[in-house]
């Protein structure tokens, strides 16, 4: 059995995976990074260190999980996004890894954007996307609008200042929550007896295509301190401020390029309580979209989507006959 090993080092999860030429995860292990209670993340340099205590550990499991089998490529997120100015020092660590791996196995590196490597795993184990599809990317540092054209993103539109995962975490933090507060506020907007008001107003611009989020955290602050909602009412405004807005930025998104289908990706998308909210949302707009989620354990920061654009890069470049470079060599995606 071939397979491309793939890290991740986000500033939230340290993650790897190993993928076969079929596209089939083999392995797959994740850790999310230590957070002391109250703090709302790690600085960088706090991150880093985590990664390089975290990562030697998942790759041993990593290798006891998958057994025997033929390693053919390595890969890693380098940046955050595809842009020329786009990088964070965290993704140094599976980089490197990486990198060491595909050296001391003689196999090629491929270097790919975290934000590539989260739609790519939204599609795992889904019926084939279309050739151009609208993807949003919602997770702690990125509330991005994309359009798809085989597999080359344009951004269509994003937030204006505070990202989803921004919002959900700073909300859930202040009401004690752990850090990611995701499940934590999902599990309490999922305990409101009455359905959500709307007490928190969408704001969007540039015809829908961009949003604005942090005036919602500023009001939902307010009502904590002054005790105005009870928790769990106050979360589930929450998450349906996040649907209304999500599904008005899609249906944006679909009507400009003509696309039929949506894939949203990245780790605010795991919530099931989102999910049917959008889908409530796009209902009553009537949108008509193939709209697809990625399976939830691929949707939060992981490495499954990074090792299948390795898998998959090798494979294009051995039908070719082109070199596959087996000495380490980067070959960014």
């Amino acid at each position: 059995m071939n397979v491309a090993i793939g890290l991740d080092t986000s500033c939230y999860t340290t993650s790897v995976a190993a993928v076969d030429a079929c596209g089939r995860v083999r392995a797959f292990q994740r850790l999310l990074l230590p957070v002391e209670s109250g703090q709302r993340g790690l600085r960088q340099s706090e991150a880093v260190f985590a990664h390089v205590r975290q990562m030697p550990g998942l790759v041993e499991a990593l290798a006891r999980e998958l057994g025997p089998a033929k390693v053919v490529a390595t890969a890693a997120s380098i940046a955050p996004r595809e842009a020329a100015d786009s990088y964070m020092p965290v993704f140094t660590v599976g980089e490197g890894h990486a990198r060491a791996l595909a050296a001391m196995w003689q196999v090629p590196f491929y270097g790919v954007s975290h934000q590539q490597g989260h739609i790519t795993a939204g599609q795992l184990n889904q019926p084939p996307m279309d050739a151009r599809f609208v993807a949003l990317h919602l997770s702690g540092g990125t509330t991005d609008l994309l359009l798809s054209e085989q597999e080359r993103l344009t951004p269509l539109g994003s937030s204006l200042d505070l990202h989803a995962g921004q919002l959900i975490d700073r909300i859930g933090v202040a009401l004690g929550l752990p850090f990611p507060a995701g499940p934590a506020l999902e599990a309490l907007a999922c305990a409101a007896t009455q359905p959500a008001r709307g007490a928190l107003p969408a704001s969007l611009a540039n015809g829908d295509l961009d949003c604005h989020l942090s005036g919602a955290e500023t009001q939902a602050m307010q009502w904590i301190r002054n005790q105005t909602l009870l928790p769990e009412v106050l979360a589930l405004e929450v998450y349906d401020l996040l649907a209304r807005t999500v599904a008005r930025m899609l249906k944006a998104a679909c009507t400009q390029t003509g696309v039929r289908q949506a894939l949203v990706v990245g780790g605010v998308a795991s919530s099931a309580l989102l999910r049917s909210l959008i889908r409530q949302r796009l209902r009553k707009l009537g949108a008509e979209m193939d709209l697809r989620f990625g399976e939830p354990q691929y949707s939060a920061d992981n490495a499954a989507g990074v090792a299948w654009l390795g898998m998959r890069r090798y494979l294009e470049l051995s039908a070719t006959g082109a070199d596959t470079q087996p000495t380490g060599a980067s070959q960014t995606e």
